[in-house]
C-alpha cells in the first residue's frame, strides 16, 4: 500500500523500535567478479499489520517484504510496464476467456514445484468468505466469486501443471494488468496446513527468501537472503536486505546520514528543507503513484445525506491544499485535482466536479451554514493519523484551517504506529475521520477507485456505497479498451466529487535518498526502490 497498497491503505508508515537495531548482517560489502556486492542491503519498512499472507497484506508494511519474498505471473518494471514473469504467456480472444500458461522449471523456496494449482488453491483461499482475506475483492471479476456465500471461483480450472484457465464475469480489458499484484501470487502446498503459521514464515518463489526462523523480528526488523531457486529473469546484486523498522521517520533519516541506513524512501518532513542538499545526487525526488486523502466515514454524525454532503464539500473548500504542500511538504507533493494520480495513463485535471478542491474559505462558510440550518453541529471534527509517519505538521495545518474557516473545534486524533491506526480502522471503531490514500498495486485508473469506493470493496474504509458508481466502474471494467475504459473512470470521479467519501489533498512524490555506503539506487513508478538492484559499496 502494496498502497500498491494503502498507504492508509495502502498508508506510507512506519512502525517499531530502535534507530541503530543491529541488522545481524555485515555491514561490510563483498563483491564477485560479476561485481555484485555480497554486502547486507538495509532498507526502511514497517512492521507489518498482520502475517503474511498474499491475499490478507493491502498495506506497504507487508507488501514491501512480499514483494521481495514472491513472484507473480507478471511483475512491473521500473516505469510500471507488465513483463510476464511465471507466466510464459497470457492470451485471450474476448477479454474474458484467459488461458494462462506457466514457465517450467520454477519452484517454491522448500523445493515445491509451481503449478497451476499454485496459483488456483491460492486464488481461491484467498476468494472464499470464510476466509475474510483483506484483497479477497480483487477476484470478485472471476466467475463464482461470492460475498455471500463460500464459493470456489467456478471460473478457473486447471488444464495440466502449467496451464490454466480464467473466465471473468464480464470482460475486463485490463485484466491481464492487475496479475503481477500480490493478491495473485501462487502458494505451496504445505501453506494450507496452517496458513497462520506460514504467514508468520511464509514460503515464497521470488527474488529473496526469509534468513530462517526468526528472521522477521516484530516490531525490530525482517531479514532476507537471495532465493537461490528463483527462476526468473531478474537479478540480485546484493547479499540480501534487512528491511528495519523505525519508531520515527526522523530516527531513519538520522540513521541514513550516518551511514546506518542504506535506503530510505519516505523523507520526515522536519527535513524537506534540507535533504536534497545533504544527500547530493543521493536523494529523490521523483513523481509517483500516491494519491493522498483523509476519510469520513459513512457512519459519521453529522456526515451522512444532504447535510454530509454540505458539510463534506464545505471541508474540502476550507482547506488551502498549495500552501500546505508548499509550507510544510515543500516541493515534494502537488495538490490533487482529482482521485487518482498523474502518473498513471488516463489521468486528466479537468474533471467535472474538481473545483471542490480549490481553497474558497466564503463558499466553505457558506455551505456549512446551510449544513447548520439541517442539523447544528456540534463536538470536535477529528482526522486519526500516525505519528510514526510524519503526518502530524498537515493534519495540524489542516484542522487549523477548518477552526479559522468554519468556526468548529477540529483537532488531529494520534495513534502511536500505524499498525495501531489500521487496526481501529479496519475494526471500524475509529470515532472521526482518519488520514487514508492509495499507493498503486497496479498503473490503472481503476486502481485508484475500485478497491477504495465500490461497495464492499476491501479498501473501502469509509463504507461508501453509489449505485451509481458500481455501474459505471463495472462499465468501465468491461470496456474493449484502455481508453474507453478511462472514460468510464473519469465518470466515477465526476460523481466522487459530489459525495466525497474521502477528500482529496495531494500527490505525494517519491522522496527517499540513500546512504553513501550503496549504489544503483532506483525507485520505481510506485515510489519503491528496486532493492533487488542496490549494491553494497
Amino acid at each position: 500500500m502494496k498502497i500498491k497498497r494503502i498507504v492508509g491503505l495502502a498508508a506510507v508508515a512506519a512502525l517499531a523500535l530502535a534507530a541503530c537495531s543491529d541488522t545481524g548482517g555485515s555491514g561490510d560489502a563483498e563483491t564477485t567478479e560479476g561485481g555484485t556486492s555480497q554486502g547486507i542491503v538495509t532498507a526502511w519498512g514497517s512492521e507489518p499489520q498482520n502475517p503474511l499472507i498474499p491475499t490478507n497484506t493491502n498495506e506497504v508494511g507487508g507488501g514491501k517484504i512480499l514483494d521481495l519474498i514472491f513472484s507473480g505471473l507478471v511483475h512491473y518494471e521500473a516505469d510500471g510496464k507488465a513483463v510476464n514473469e511465471v507466466a510464459e504467456s497470457i492470451e485471450t480472444e474476448d477479454a474474458q476467456t484467459f488461458t494462462i500458461t506457466l514457465k517450467e522449471g520454477w519452484t517454491f523456496s522448500n523445493g515445491e514445484p509451481v503449478t497451476s494449482s499454485s496459483f488456483v488453491d491460492a486464488w481461491n483461499y484467498g476468494a472464499k468468505l470464510s476466509n475474510e482475506q483483506l484483497s479477497s475483492y480483487f477476484f470478485e471479476p472471476i466467475e463464482g466469486f461470492s460475498y455471500d456465500v463460500d464459493s470456489d471461483l467456478t471460473g478457473l480450472k486447471v488444464v495440466d501443471d502449467t496451464t490454466f484457465t480464467v473466465t471473468l464475469t464480464q470482460p475486463e480489458s485490463d485484466f491481464p494488468l492487475r496479475l503481477g499484484y500480490s493478491a495473485f501470487y501462487p502458494l505451496p502446498e504445505s501453506a494450507f496446513a496452517d496458513m497462520d503459521a506460514f504467514g508468520e514464515s511464509p514460503v515464497g518463489n521470488g527474488l529473496y527468501k526469509l534468513d530462517g526462523e526468526g528472521a522477521w523480528e516484530h516490531n525490530v526488523q525482517a531479514s532476507l537472503v537471495p532465493n537461490p531457486d528463483y527462476a526468473g529473469d531478474r537479478t540480485v546484486a546484493n547479499g540480501g536486505v534487512v528491511v528495519k523498522f523505525y519508531e520515527t521517520l526522523d530516527g531513519a533519516y538520522n540513521d541514513l546520514l550516518a551511514g546506518q541506513l542504506d535506503v530510505l524512501d519516505q523523507i520526515p518532513d522536519s527535513a524537506f528543507g534540507t535533504y536534497e542538499s545533504e544527500l547530493g545526487d543521493r536523494a529523490v525526488n521523483q513523481p509517483a503513484a500516491v494519491f493522498q486523502s483523509f476519510t469520513i466515514p459513512q457512519s459519521l454524525a453529522h456526515f451522512s445525506g444532504e447535510e454530509g454532503k454540505l458539510r463534506r464539500q464545505a471541508i474540502s473548500l476550507a482547506i488551502n491544499r498549495a500552501e500546505v504542500t508548499e509550507a510544510i511538504f515543500q516541493g515534494t507533493r502537488t495538490p490533487a485535482s482529482d482521485f487518482t494520480s498523474p502518473v498513471i495513463d488516463g489521468w486528466s485535471d479537468s474533471v467535472t466536479g474538481s473545483e471542490v478542491l480549490e481553497y474558497d474559505p466564503e463558499k466553505a462558510k457558506k455551505l456549512w451554514a446551510e449544513a447548520d440550518a439541517i442539523a447544528p453541529f456540534s463536538g470536535t471534527f477529528t482526522i486519526g493519523y500516525n505519528t510514526d509517519g510524519g503526518h502530524q505538521a498537515w493534519v495540524d495545518a489542516v484542522t487549523n484551517g477548518l477552526r479559522n474557516t468554519l468556526g468548529i473545534s477540529a483537532e488531529g486524533n494520534p495513534f502511536p504506529s500505524f499498525k495501531d491506526l489500521r487496526t481501529e480502522v479496519t475494526a471500524r471503531t475509529i470515532t472521526g475521520a482518519f488520514r487514508s490514500g492509495w499507493q498503486a498495486d497496479y498503473p490503472g485508473l481503476y486502481n485508484f477507485l475500485g478497491p477504495l469506493y465500490g461497495t464492499g470493496a476491501g479498501s473501502n474504509d469509509g463504507d461508501y456505497s453509489s449505485a451509481e458508481v458500481d455501474t459505471l466502474l463495472a462499465e468501465g471494467a468491461a470496456a474493449g479498451s484502455i481508453e474507453e475504459a478511462n472514460a468510464k473512470f473519469v465518470k466515477v470521479q465526476e460523481v466522487l466529487f459530489t459525495d466525497l467519501p474521502a477528500i482529496p489533498l495531494w500527490y505525494a512524490n517519491a522522496t527517499g535518498g540513500s546512504a553513501d555506503t550503496v549504489s544503483n539506487v532506483t525507485f520505481g513508478w510506485n515510489s519503491v526502490p528496486l532493492l533487488n538492484e542496490v549494491t553494497k559499496n
